[in-house]
């Protein structure tokens, strides 16, 4: 069992994540675009709508960023995570619940149909991938008999979960990037007329929103280092540069599906999920329990 980083890495860890974000958004424009835009961001004037909630919005906007900096305590870098938590693969799944209601408020908070319309686009993509997502976070952590997430990582020194259990894995990746509503699943974030959940916001509200989805997908790609690639494992390298380097292989993948994967329209994913998916992890999740299980 690793033990928990010191406690001044807490506060570190988002100090930490939001560049490493911002160097995610430029890598996806393939220019500094992402990086300027948070310039012009940060002093724009804000803009209100007449019946907008601020509460709302404000909870949500600054709710999504903090989810995905929370959910990033219990992914280890190397074999040392901020916080080494017994049921750390439930405390993940439980921050990214955290996104549904924040996506949500920010959605709602304005007071504007197109922005309601984004934030309702979500919960009905949520709906669709957080099983699949469940039972492939479900699956990780049965082959390795444990829901901490460093002892799932050391379970992996002889092979990784991702060689016998490319259906979990191939799920989890799928549903990380509905849950960052990302690529194909941008449907939330407006790819049409709608324009999305942040039509309505400016200024802070809107980095904050925006940059959330980047922490979310950079947080989900780290945590499938120690869920399926054998976390910090490897040769000559230390355990911390292989992290990083397996983090960023997932997201250079990611990346380049993005671009060649095409739009998915709610209504269809949700009958892929519910029809194909869920019976395909459940199906996952059951080989694993014949292969471990006594």
């Amino acid at each position: 069992m690793a033990d928990s980083a010191p406690l001044w890495t807490a506060a570190a860890l988002p100090v930490l994540l939001v560049p490493a974000a911002l160097a995610v958004a430029c890598a996806d424009a393939r220019s500094a675009a992402p990086a300027r835009e948070v310039l012009r961001l940060l002093v724009q004037q804000p803009r209100r709508t007449v019946a907008a909630d601020t509460l709302a919005t404000r909870t949500g906007t600054v709710l999504l960023p903090v989810a995905a900096v929370l959910a990033a305590a219990v992914v280890p870098l190397g074999s040392t995570p901020v916080n080494d938590l017994d049921d750390g693969v439930v405390w993940f799944n439980a921050m990214e619940a955290l996104a549904w209601a924040a996506v949500w408020l920010a959605g709602w908070g304005p007071g504007s149909t197109l922005s309601a319309v984004g934030g309702y686009r979500f919960l009905a993509q949520g709906l669709a991938y957080e099983i699949p997502h469940m039972l492939a976070l479900t699956t990780a952590a049965l082959g390795a008999g444990s829901l901490r997430v460093t002892e799932i990582a050391d379970a992996q020194r002889g092979l990784w979960f991702a060689v016998w259990m490319p259906a979990a894995f191939a799920l989890y990746l799928l549903s990380a990037a509905a849950m960052a509503f990302w690529g194909p699943f941008g449907q939330p974030a407006g790819r049409d007329l709608a324009r999305g959940v942040a039509s309505e916001l400016t200024g802070a509200d809107r980095l904050l929103l925006l940059g959330g989805r980047r922490l979310l997908l950079l947080t989900s790609a780290a945590m499938a280092v120690p869920l399926f690639l054998g976390g910090g494992h490897g040769p000559l390298l230390p355990g911390w540069a292989w992290t990083l380097v397996k983090t960023g292989a997932v997201l250079a993948l990611l990346l380049w599906l993005r671009r060649r994967l095409p739009g998915v329209r709610m209504d269809r994913y949700t009958e892929l999920a519910w029809v194909v998916l869920t019976p395909l992890a459940v199906l996952q999740a059951l080989v694993v329990a014949v292969v471990v299980l006594p």
